[in-house]
């Protein structure tokens, strides 16, 4: 009987069943996500899949039975109910009440728990996490709203509206079918006015003042769901009895932004008349820019690069540059940079500056141009003084003024006096303008050019010609060796010597007021006219779309695209002709800012002069700040090349593998809002006007290295280079890739390179004259230098028991190509080194043996290992058992690799 017993009991065992207890060996499993609806104001959440946890412990009892779901989630108002423990079935509840309207989805987490090993839950187990979806369906609870309590409008009597006014609802319900508004309905019956389901409200016939002043009336709302509003909204509509004629339909301010074209100014702009018969018409539109750069926006790149993008002839001087260490006599002089980099000096009538006389263009035959920006107001103090712009005098004992240009009394005057070796008659010598449509003093930009061609001298303003209106004709200056001072800003008065005594000591006198940019003189060559428009055009301004669809009656005419004039017989023509101005600026990278904009209008009636008066229009365009590049210079930025390369005729490229983007960030506009969302960035495309490529640490030296490039690499471009021993600098406005092509073919040069292990650079590029510049890319060039001969070791002297083995050189010597067959002597040293290697390949086996004897088990493996070690390596031995420098062996070089052995 016992041993029945026992039996029992092992064959329970024996199949994992415990009749004294019960072991939880498995944790319960679910799906790893759901997906559930739920309606709101309802609490039941229908589940896909639906809710069950199994157990591989079932059938056990509480080992594989689902006790309980539990969620974790913030704030998530459910509650999972196990319906039947045995099959681990649940449902999903909601513990309050969910509502659409403030809260649409949730997401929380559940886990499955079994009931332990028995019937007090000990040792539970928990499944895995899963994720639970729930979505809240709407239901049609709220009724749409009006925003406003009520709504009026007024209206001119006798015209029809295609909307007199808006009303709009809303629907507080969250889903799109219930929440959106479907259908207006005017209430009040009898009314001569119609709804459209976007709230539009108009007339159905024209309105009398005599007959009714005013309309009261009342509209519903319905949303998708058929619901009407609660409250009726009221509308009231004026009846106006006058007219008043003006400008209709256009808005105060227009965005702009940059690289989107012409932008439309008034699309639904049109004139109200009120209805009276016109002969005539005639509307002016000016476009206010004088606050932005120079009068307009212009491209702001320097005055070399936009002179090369013009096709100027070369050989220009720039009188007023950049300050630079090679530029520094306008480090002192006020400047005004203004915006964008455009570089202004601006003169208070106490500052001028003398042009170094390496600077100072020579040889001023009878053709040259000067060249300039100025914005010049009137003369301060009650008698005009000459202001003196450009001067180039008599630096000591004499005050001679050999060429000059000045502004006296709002006149400008171009003053040269020839040489008496170059002529000797009575001549022209002071040519002065009086200009009647452009001031002087005006205060305003203005861009000048002076072509002379002697006799005869021509100035533009602007683009526009200008003769002189006098001409004062003197005597040549009699030659003396007397240096002369070049100077901007004023004139220098040398000192005087025994003739003219009020002048003590040298100094400047006839002080510039105004702003100067731009200033150069360019000896043997005038200006053409095409390049003076070019390098004053403005990029932006007025334009009229379509001019071929307009009517015949109408005519337009512009100035310089600030000002333009639209005349024309009838009102809808000149409404048509106003849809279709447009303003457009031409530039990648626009000047942000407000353009002023103002409309005049005068109005002809048959057998009058005037017979309505247009208010003025003034309206302003926002030309918004356009994506700043960022422009990146990607490359090696390390180079090493073996001297002999340096040395060669071509030397070597630093910038071959160069490479340089431009991105910018981008956004995804929406609903035409300013704000932008979803950014991102995209790699653009422009101009570069100029990379400079600067040397690190010492410059070089004219006497063993240089950088340069070839002219060649330059051709076909709009490029041009100037080098020092600072660097080189590559400048014109070009794409991204002719820079890139230009700078990957430079070339630096080291005809002495024994001395030099290193050479840095740094690459830096602008666009538009600094504005943007890209990142400072820094390159350096190492030099491999042939590795230095070292002493020969005689391996035929037996060195010392145990040496260490040492790393030598490789030691090549050059071959001669000339000799086909080693000559005797070279057969002697070829029979001794192979008599050599033998004798040490014995001597190595001999030692190693005995070494091997002497040793313990442990060093011999030690040993083995050292062997081994050794063995890998590609260690180059160079045997001379002679010890002397002679060619070695075979062909003139010994250089074996061998296997290294201890001594």
């Amino acid at each position: 009987m016992l041993f029945n017993f026992i039996l029992f009991f092992a064959l329970l065992n024996f199949y994992g069943v415990c009749p004294l207890c019960t072991v939880n060996k498995h944790k319960p499993w679910i799906e790893t996500s759901y997906h559930g609806v739920i309606t709101e104001n309802m609490d039941t959440v229908l589940l896909d899949p639906p809710l069950v946890a199994l157990d591989k412990d079932a059938p056990i009892p509480y080992a594989g039975e689902i006790c309980a779901f539990k969620i974790f989630g913030q704030d998530a108002p459910f509650e999972a109910v196990v319906l039947n423990r045995t099959s681990g079935e649940g449902v999903l509840k909601a513990s309050s009440q969910v509502d659409c309207e403030s809260q649409k989805e949730y997401t929380f987490i559940i886990q499955a728990y079994d009931c332990g090993a028995g019937p007090n839950g000990a040792d539970w187990k928990k499944s895995h996490k899963a994720v639970v979806h729930i979505q809240v369906n709407d239901v049609n609870e709220f009724s749409p709203v009006f925003r406003e309590s009520l709504y009026k409008a007024s209206v001119t009597e006798g015209k029809i509206y295609d909307s007199i006014l808006q009303v709009e609802a809303w629907d507080q319900d969250c889903s799109p079918q219930y929440s959106q508004i479907c259908n207006y309905e005017i209430v009040t019956a009898g009314t001569p006015f119609a709804i459209d389901r976007n709230g539009n409200i108009r007339n159905t016939e024209q309105l009398s003042f005599d007959k009714q002043q005013s309309y009261k009336i009342l509209v519903s709302a319905f949303d998708c769901g058929q619901k009407k509003a609660k409250e009726d909204v009221g509308v009231h509509i004026e009846v106006k009895p006058v007219c008043r004629p003006g400008w209709q339909g256009w808005n105060k301010r227009v965005d702009y932004e940059p690289g989107t074209g012409s932008k439309q100014l008034f699309p639904k702009m049109h004139l109200e008349t009120c209805g009276g018969p016109l002969s005539g018409m005639k509307v002016m539109l000016e476009l206010q820019t004088n606050h932005i750069g120079k009068g307009c926006d212009r491209e702001t790149y320097s005055e070399k690069s936009l002179q090369k993008l013009c096709g100027a002839a070369s050989g220009s001087t720039d009188l007023l540059p950049a300050p630079s260490p090679s530029t520094n006599w306008t480090a002192s002089l006020l400047t005004d940079s203004g915006r964008d980099s455009d570089l202004i000096y601006r003169f208070d009538g106490h500052q001028a500056t003398n042009v170094p006389d390496h600077a100072v263009p020579q040889n001023l035959t009878d053709q040259f141009t000067v060249a300039m920006w100025m914005k010049h107001g009137p003369s301060p103090g009650l008698r005009a003084e000459k202001e003196t712009i450009l001067c180039n005098s008599d630096k000591t004992e004499m005050n001679r003024h050999h060429y000059s240009l000045y502004v006296h009394n709002c006149r400008l005057v171009f003053l040269l006096r020839r040489d008496f070796t170059q002529i000797d008659t009575f001549r022209p010598a002071e040519f002065h303008w009086k200009l009647e449509q452009v001031c002087i003093c005006d205060k305003e930009w203005h861009y000048y050019v002076i072509n002379v061609e002697f006799p005869a001298v021509t100035l533009f303003v602007d683009g526009v010609t200008y003769e002189p209106y006098l001409v004062t004709d003197d005597w040549p200056i009699h030659s003396a060796k007397i240096d002369t001072q070049l100077t901007v800003g004023a004139c220098w008065q040398g000192q005087c010597v025994n003739v003219c005594v009020e002048v003590a000591t040298p100094r400047f006198t006839q002080y510039f007021h105004g702003s100067l940019s731009g200033l150069t003189i360019r000896p043997g060559r005038i200006e053409t006219q095409k390049v003076i428009s070019c390098l004053q055009a403005c990029k932006e301004g007025l334009d009229i779309n379509s001019l071929e669809s307009l009517a015949k009656d109408i005519k337009v005419r512009e100035n310089m695209k600030s000002v333009l004039v639209v005349e024309g017989e009838d009102v809808d023509s000149i409404n048509t002709a106003m849809t279709k101005i447009s303003y457009i600026n031409s530039r990648q990278f626009p000047t942000p800012g407000l353009r002023r904009l103002h409309i005049t209008a005068s109005v002809q009636c048959f057998g009058e002069e005037t017979c309505l008066s247009i208010p003025d229009i003034r309206a302003v365009v926002m030309v918004l700040p356009p994506s700043e590049p960022r422009i990146t210079i990607t490359g090696l930025k390390q180079l090493i090349r073996p001297a002999s390369e340096l040395r060669g005729p071509l030397g070597v490229a630093p910038f071959k593998e160069l490479r340089i983007t431009s991105t910018v960030m981008r956004g995804d506009a929406f609903g035409g809002r300013e704000w932008r969302e979803n950014t991102y960035v995209t790699e653009v495309m422009h101009n570069l006007d100029y990379c400079d490529v600067l040397v690190i640490g010492d410059e070089l030296n004219p006497e063993r290295e240089s950088l340069e490039i070839h002219h060649s690499a330059l051709l076909g471009k709009h490029l041009d280079a100037t080098n020092s021993t600072s660097g080189i600098s590559i400048y014109g406005v070009d794409s991204m890739a002719h820079y890139e092509q230009a700078l990957r073919q430079l070339r630096y040069r080291n005809w002495r390179p024994a001395a030099l292990s290193e050479r840095r650079f740094r690459l830096t590029c602008s666009e538009l004259n600094g504005r943007y510049t890209s990142n400072e890319f820094n390159l350096e060039v190492s030099v491999l230098h042939r590795a230095a001969p070292m002493e020969h070791i005689n391996h035929v002297a037996a060195p010392p028991q145990y040496m260490r083995p040492v790393h030598h050189p490789l030691m090549i010597h050059a071959l001669n190509s000339h000799t086909s067959a080693a000559p005797p002597a070279a057969t002697v040293v070829i029979v001794i080194c192979i008599a050599a290697l033998v004798v040490i390949v014995v001597i190595g086996i001999y030692r190693i043996h005995a070494t091997h004897q002497e040793a313990s088990r442990d060093d011999e493996d030690e040993v083995k290992d050292l062997e081994t070690d050794w063995g890998s390596s590609a260690l180059n031995i160079t045997i001379n058992p002679m010890e002397v420098t002679a060619p070695l062996c075979a062909d003139e070089v010994m250089t074996r690799k061998t296997t290294p052995v201890f001594f």
